[in-house]
């Protein structure tokens, strides 16, 4: 028995260890490739615009140094850490402030909206307080239907109806709601804590193997050492 657990874990790490080393680089690369584009444009339009942050919106320390300084910041470390990301140079070193922004961007800019990017479009009943169904409901059940559901979410989902019923009324509702549903945004945390999260991700594996340049810098450094 022991001798046939033995093999088992021998094949084990055989098996996972050739994956780990092969195919590593593909995760890498697709979180890479998620987070680029994303981090270039979101950086270019920060370059491209106009500044909107304010001290009060920034928490410490950027409340106290000058507002175009942490846009200057957020700007080119977003588009110049998206295009090293793509690229998969200094992945690791970049991932350190790409997190910062994102955490930054969540605490700042989407906290007070709760979690999700997007309203619910229709949120369950026992989601809304002063309802039966909320009342019938246990906090279990409550934690299950509504994860993504606060006053803000209900409020906006009450909008988006008056909108669709304005536009059954005097649009042409089915050309609007085509090729997906009109839906309203709640600007939560959902969006930044999902590419920090991404990011720390890069931090531990970095750029991966056979995709990025850190891998050939590597191979390059080594062979010279």
């Amino acid at each position: 028995m022991n001798n046939i657990v033995a093999s088992y874990n021998r094949l084990y790490d055989r098996i996972f260890g050739l994956i780990s080393n092969h195919l590593g680089g593909v995760v890498s690369i697709v979180l890479r490739l998620i987070l680029g584009p994303v981090l270039i444009g979101a950086g270019w339009e920060k370059i491209t615009g106009d500044n909107w942050f304010s001290q009060d919106l920034l928490p410490f320390p950027f409340s106290v140094i000058p507002v175009e300084l942490s846009w200057f910041l957020a700007s080119w470390t977003e588009f110049i850490g998206g295009i090293c990301l793509l690229l998969g140079l200094a992945t690791r070193l970049w991932a350190i402030p790409l997190a910062v922004t994102m955490l930054v961007a969540a605490g700042s800019v989407h906290w007070d909206n709760g979690w999700p990017a997007i309203a619910p479009s229709n949120p369950a009943q026992l989601c809304v307080p002063d309802t039966d169904a909320y009342a019938q409901s246990n906090v279990l059940q409550r934690y299950i239907k509504c994860y993504n559901v606060n006053e803000r979410t209900i409020e906006a989902a009450d909008r988006l109806s008056r909108a669709k019923s304005i536009l059954r009324e005097h649009g042409n509702y089915g050309y609007l709601n085509g090729s997906g549903s009109i839906v309203k945004l709640n600007n939560g945390i959902e969006f930044a804590m999902m590419y920090f999260a991404m990011i720390m991700a890069l931090l531990i594996i970095g750029g991966g193997r056979y995709f990025s340049l850190d891998y050939y810098l590597a191979l390059l450094f080594k062979r010279q050492a």
